[in-house]
């Protein structure tokens, strides 16, 4: 793959298709995979259990923005029976264990190989990891496999929980300090969230992830998250575009930019919650009086992905600033691309229009 700090800015469409896009091979590769590894859940590890489940696919892969040649995929296994988001963290462990049990049962049965990733140490792992290879597959695929509470029920087109499922996540999560914790609870509506973009802002998002990629390549950790990144992204696109064609390169900048001013940034969206109901609505007004940044993930109001980590996105910034300067960011006559005016802050219901300044 060509060096991103060498593309141009006009040439920045064909590298995302030459070199970001999954083509169908990788996406079939991809599919297959998962169609084995859901089978495996729904007939072998949890059939004739007590426990009903629901198999769900996150990660890029759900949301379709995954970048060539990054094989992984995600699955949350919803556990009907669980009531509460407190039995997820009590039971989790143990459904991890079972799942790996299985999985080691098939591995002798020569169904398919499977390689663990499992942190052993952790006394309650979140997430099952592991590569899948098999002979149907060219390479192998990597998964993460994380048990939740089925807290939404089955999600269809134009779904909007129920206030009280947020009521619910609120009370549990800040009675223990563990806002956050239960974001793959809400997978489905973070997918959703992603899925419906223009094929346009998709791809902007993939080159977001592979700028990204290369600054973790080259920086290390700490840095934000990636879901971050991916957030900055749509929020640029929509106060500063929502077209489903427009100049590939001034959407880079705008999110390059906005990292840049990330002790500025306060960013939320209401699809899913708002301030409506009275305690979500006092919960969110606490969460935005937060230090900056705050990027409250849009399925889940505990999940601020922009907070707890100042030097991770001071690392970033700083990576953002040289980035401004390379090709990508010019055009033919070497005058800079541009951006587009986006503020930096989400008014809240109390705030005044001016409070929230424009890039």
């Amino acid at each position: 793959m060509d060096d991103l700090r060498t593309v141009p800015a006009r040439q920045l469409d064909k590298f995302i298709d030459d070199h970001l896009q999954p083509d169908a091979r990788f996406r079939q590769q991809v599919k297959e995979a998962i169609n084995v590894i859901c089978t495996f859940l729904k007939e072998k590890c949890f059939q004739g259990a007590a426990h009903r489940i629901r198999v769900s696919k996150g990660g890029s892969s759900g949301k379709g923005t995954a970048l060539r040649g990054r094989s992984d995929a995600d699955l949350v296994v919803f556990l009907v029976n669980l009531t509460s988001f407190q039995q997820q963290l009590n039971q989790r462990k143990l459904f991890i264990e079972e799942i790996r049990r299985q999985l080691e049962a098939c591995q002798r049965e020569r169904r398919f190989r499977v390689e663990f990733a499992v942190r052993s140490w952790w006394e309650n792992p979140r997430v099952l990891s592991f590569v899948l290879r098999c002979p149907q597959l060219q390479e192998g695929v990597e998964f993460d496999v994380l048990p939740a509470f089925d807290a939404l029920g089955q999600v269809t087109n134009g779904y909007r929980p129920d206030p009280q499922v947020y009521v619910q996540l609120i009370q549990e999560c800040t009675e223990q300090g563990r806002e956050g914790e239960f974001s793959t609870c809400f997978t489905e509506l973070q997918r959703a969230f992603l899925r419906q973009r223009p094929t346009k802002l998709k791809s902007l998002i993939r080159l977001v992830k592979c700028w990204y990629q290369q600054c973790k390549e080259g920086l290390g950790k700490p840095l934000p998250p990636q879901y971050a990144l991916e957030l900055l992204t749509v929020y640029a696109w929509e106060q500063g575009c929502r077209k489903t064609e427009f100049v590939t390169a001034q959407g880079f900048q705008t999110v390059l930019e906005l990292v840049l001013n990330y002790k500025q940034l306060c960013i939320y969206w209401t699809v899913n919650y708002n301030f409506e109901n009275p305690f979500i609505g006092q919960y969110l007004k606490s969460q935005l009086k937060k230090p900056r940044p705050v990027i409250l993930d849009p399925a889940d109001p505990t999940g601020n992905v922009g907070g707890g980590d100042p030097v991770g996105w001071r690392r970033l910034a700083q990576e953002a600033e040289d980035w401004l300067s390379y090709p990508c960011f010019r055009k033919w006559d070497g005058s800079p691309v541009g951006s587009w005016p986006v503020p930096v802050a989400v008014c809240g219901p109390e705030e005044d229009k001016w409070a929230c300044s424009i890039l």
